[in-house]
């Protein structure tokens, strides 16, 4: 790891988003030294109260989704439906890289936020925008939480469900949390053209593409007329050996070997089962597929006797593909995760460790988190970087178009 200056110092991003998507797409560039300025309506971003408003969400004494997702951000709260408001923000977008923003088509309009409204300011800038469905189509302008647009509507809660069951559901911000990469993505892209042509562009991506990606497997089958049945439950599933299975303490483990033909005997070996690999009903491929319901009812028997730990000693040294179901509760003391930089210690005496964004580097590491901001603190001091002066400032408070 190098000294030199992170990736982004430097760069100044206009976060005008809300919720997760579209403001942990902000806090990659800041993790990696970005000046983002989250820009805030008075009554702030909902993202602020979501612990306590959704039901979904673990609660806790600390505003975790809050320090996760706004670190290293300064906050301006302003009134955007003021006119002298929406002039300050036109300072801001003037001395900006990079805007964000997730407001449907119809605001983004209604507020003079489009990207041709942007550009007439800063040409050099980069709009991201991110929506439900996509920026054109009959549901453009139809609001998308990722439950509904990245999930629900691109078909993964379908691919989850299980025979004779409902769809599936998902956790808060799964695909909120993956469309914030690909937004991401298409910033860089943007700053690379700008690089070459000094030319400022829009980039943007959607919940519903997004969701349709991570269903690639079953939607460009379905695109070419392959469908599969809805998955019949664990004591039948197609394979054995794409299985989970419970141990004696009351762990799981995921089985997803797709090798049969390398790894049927380690796997053998590995549970003390040797006389299996050359029994007739599972000696091969399809008989195994043939009669999945009796080596699932085995292989329960065989798992139920050892821990845990033991089964992954095991199952390691004969190199056979698993995977630990992991708890979260078990994360904090999780030592690859320290290891792989996914879980790294804050400067936030409330949350002093947090999750880190996914991506890393030869040359820069991530910067230590700070607390994320209070709602507007950082106004009177990002007016006057952006020229205003003292009265100005003060009759925008006076006015209420500042908080």
């Amino acid at each position: 790891m190098t000294d030199q200056p992170l990736p982004f110092a430097g760069l100044k991003v206009l976060d005008i988003s809300s919720f997760i998507a579209a403001p942990a797409a902000a806090v990659i560039l800041a993790d990696y030294g970005a000046d983002v300025i989250k820009v805030e309506g008075p009554e702030g971003d909902p993202n602020r109260a979501i612990m306590t408003d959704s039901p979904s969400y673990p609660k806790g004494a600390i505003n975790y989704p809050w320090a996760m997702d706004s670190r290293h951000k300064r906050s301006i709260a302003l009134d955007l439906k003021q006119q002298a408001a929406r002039a300050a923000l036109d300072r801001l977008i003037a001395l900006s890289d990079v805007l964000i923003i997730n407001f449907p088509p119809p605001v983004r309009e209604r507020l003079r936020l489009r990207y041709e409204d942007c550009k007439a300011i800063n040409p050099r800038l980069i709009y991201a925008s991110l929506t439900g469905y996509g920026e054109s189509g009959p549901d453009r302008d139809r609001p998308g939480f990722d439950a509904t647009a990245y999930f629900a509507r691109s078909g993964l809660f379908d691919v989850q469900r299980y025979e004779g069951g409902p769809p599936g559901t998902a956790a808060p911000a799964q695909g909120d949390r993956a469309t914030s990469v690909a937004l991401f993505a298409s910033i860089l892209m943007a700053l690379m053209h700008r690089e070459k042509t000094g030319e400022g562009s829009w980039v943007g991506t959607s919940l519903y593409a997004n969701g349709l990606w991570s269903n690639g497997v079953f939607a460009q089958g379905a695109l070419v007329g392959a469908f599969l049945a809805p998955r019949p439950p664990r004591d039948r599933p197609r394979s054995a050996l794409g299985n989970i299975y419970r141990t004696r303490d009351d762990r799981w483990l995921q089985l997803t070997i797709v090798r049969e033909d390398k790894l049927w005997g380690p796997l053998c070996r590995a549970l003390e089962v040797p006389e299996l690999e050359n029994d007739p009903r599972f000696a091969e491929i399809p008989a195994r597929r043939a009669n999945a319901r009796d080596l699932v009812t085995i292989f329960d028997g065989v798992f139920l006797k050892r821990d845990y730990e033991d089964w992954l000693a095991r199952l390691a040294a004969e190199n056979i593909t698993f995977g630990v179901i992991g708890r979260v509760q078990d994360l904090a003391s999780d030592e690859q995760a320290v290891h792989a930089g996914a879980i790294i210690e804050a400067d936030v005496a409330e949350a002093p460790r947090q999750i880190n964004n996914p991506i890393r580097l030869s040359f820069a590491r991530s910067r230590t988190p700070k607390p994320a901001p209070a709602l507007g603190q950082h106004g009177e001091a990002i007016l006057r970087e952006a020229g205003l002066d003292a009265g100005a400032i003060a009759a925008l408070k006076a006015s209420k178009g500042l908080l």
